[in-house]
């Protein structure tokens, strides 16, 4: 007998201070388009395919009771526990895009043993974001 419990990956959540600032920057300097900004600024969206790359404030009163606060690097020697990876076709590009606007470099794209050119970045929040190339089969 078929389940329907079988989920589907819907969202991957960012907490940043400032909703409308991080789905601006995520928009211009990974070239992803605005879905949804709400008018509250409590909630922004990115069209990324099948799976949404949503925003909102680190700190809910709707949430932070229930689920705990959100917990924030202490230096930008550390991270957080997740990390953001998007793939590109010519990720040297997009690594100078992401740079020009106002993503802070990490480590500039290298070959990888396994065939991926990867590079890092943090977003005006810490979090790290990763860009590479798509891996070869």
């Amino acid at each position: 007998m078929a389940s329907n419990l079988g989920p589907a990956f819907a969202y991957t959540v960012v907490y940043c201070k400032d909703v409308a600032k991080s789905v601006a920057f995520y928009a211009k300097a990974f070239g992803y388009n605005v879905r949804r900004l709400d008018e509250n600024r409590k909630w922004g969206e990115l069209e990324s395919g099948a799976t949404t790359i949503a925003f909102t404030p680190m700190h809910q009163h709707e949430t932070d009771d229930i689920t705990g606060h959100v917990q924030t690097p202490q230096s930008r020697g550390d991270r957080q526990t997740i990390e953001l990876c998007f793939d590109y076709v010519d990720i040297d590009a997009a690594y100078k895009r992401a740079i020009e606007n106002g993503a802070v470099a990490v480590s500039e794209p290298e070959e990888k043993k396994w065939g991926q050119k990867v590079g890092y970045v943090r977003d005006p929040d810490g979090n790290v974001v990763r860009m590479g190339s798509h891996v070869k089969s």
